[in-house]
Parts: C-alpha cells; sequence; structure tokens
C-alpha cells in the first residue's frame, strides 16, 4: 500500500489501515527506542506511547518528510523523554550501562568465544556497552539502512556531527573487538 493511501485511510477511521502502519514500522520504532532503553517492560511502554502519538498526530504529518522518518523522530524523542522523566541523564556521550555485567563473564573470556554465534552475542554486547549516541547512530545507519538526511531529520543532529559519532562508534568498536584474541585472529 502507498504512504499516502495508508495515511489518507487511517485517517478516514480504517483501523486495519493502523495496524498495517503499525506492523510496518514496530521493528524501526524498537530499534530506535531499544539503542536507548535497556529495560524490555521500558521499551514497550515507550513503543507504545510512540503509535499513541503517531495515531493522535498524523493529522498533523505534513508529508514533506517520509513517514519512516517521521516516526523514526517521535521513537526518538519517545525515548529521550522518557530517559529524562526517569532522571536518567541523556548527554550525548553518556552510557546506560545499568545491565548487570556479570552475564558478561563467560563471553569476555576468550577460551569460551567459540562459535560464529559466540562472537555474534559478544559483538552485540559490545554493541550496547557503546556510549548512548553511538548506539543509536549505528543503529540507525547499519541496521535501519537510514541515510544521513534522514538521522539528521531523527535526531535533529547536524550531518557532520552525525558521521563524526559514526566514525567514533566504529572506531570503538573496533577497538574492543581488537581487545579480544579471537578478533584478532580473523583480521591478521
Amino acid at each position: 500500500m502507498e504512504e499516502n493511501q495508508l495515511i489518507e485511510q487511517i485517517l478516514n477511521g480504517n483501523t486495519h489501515a493502523f495496524r498495517f502502519l503499525v506492523k510496518k514500522y514496530e521493528r524501526l520504532v524498537f530499534h530506535i527506542a531499544g539503542r536507548m532503553l535497556n529495560q524490555q517492560a521500558d521499551l514497550e511502554d515507550v513503543c507504545q506511547d510512540v503509535f499513541i502519538k503517531v495515531y493522535k498526530k498524523l493529522p498533523e504529518f505534513r508529508r514533506e518528510a517520509k513517514l519512516s522518518t517521521w516516526i523514526g523522530t517521535i521513537a526518538y524523542r519517545e525515548a529521550i523523554d522518557f530517559l529524562r522523566k526517569r532522571g536518567i541523564p541523556t548527554q550525548e556521550l553518556q552510557t546506560l550501562n545499568e545491565r548487570d555485567s556479570s552475564s558478561l563473564i563467560e563471553i569476555n573470556n576468550p577460551e569460551n568465544i567459540q562459535t560464529k554465534g559466540e562472537r555474534i552475542a559478544m559483538i552485540k554486547q559490545l554493541i550496547a556497552d557503546l556510549p548512548n549516541v553511538y548506539r543509536t547512530i549505528l543503529s540507525l545507519y547499519h541496521i535501519e539502512e537510514l541515510s544521513y538526511k534522514e538521522i539528521e531529520e531523527i535526531t535533529q543532529m547536524p550531518e557532520g556531527t552525525i558521521k563524526s559519532y559514526l566514525h567514533r562508534a566504529r572506531q570503538l568498536l573496533k577497538d574492543r573487538l581488537l581487545k579480544h584474541p579471537v578478533f584478532v585472529e580473523e583480521w591478521i
């Protein structure tokens, strides 16, 4: 279904069209909010709030940007607002390492990392431990495959800042990976 047609159907009260919109964009919303929130229950609450806001604000959508970018912007802002309301600092380079680090003990021991799945799990954990803004930018660019322009619209950061953060995130991830002999051996 074409984007404008979908919007018109939702605005005309078609609940099936809104369910279609939720299904189509829930992965994007979960990725954006999930890079900022560590608790599954918080993530679910924020994602629900995002789609409530999308439904309420859809008549105001001016269609100057893509619908996915607009929804992504709402998801990003809702996650930031949630963190602020909880008193969690949202400064751009602050990490949110509230997770129990005991689960990392086994994966940080190189002798325990033998399979491809274990290496992937370790990489995912290293990404999760990146500073909040780096994790978000990395996810939007590499996982969601958004353009710099789309990320700029979502985060309200200048393109140069996005490129800089993306570079730093990649470098930080590479530095962390190179501390593990398993990855050094693969790249030599």
